[in-house]
């Protein structure tokens, strides 16, 4: 999951305007920081099978 100050930081870095969490550019930020954050899981537990699933729902 992604930290609460790193969810923070990118909604502010993409909202239109003061509390915007569901435009579309912070929900592709939100959906592209936890893809990222799961490919670097991923190098590591290789055999995370549930967790692919997940992954290929957010794609």
């Amino acid at each position: 999951m992604i930290a609460t100050e790193q969810k923070k930081q990118i909604i502010s870095n993409f909202a239109r305007k003061a509390g915007d969490t569901g435009s579309t550019e912070v929900q592709i930020a939100l959906i592209d920081a936890r893809i990222k954050e799961l490919n670097e899981h991923f190098k590591t537990h290789k055999k995370d099978f549930h967790s692919k699933t997940g992954l290929l729902r957010l794609v």
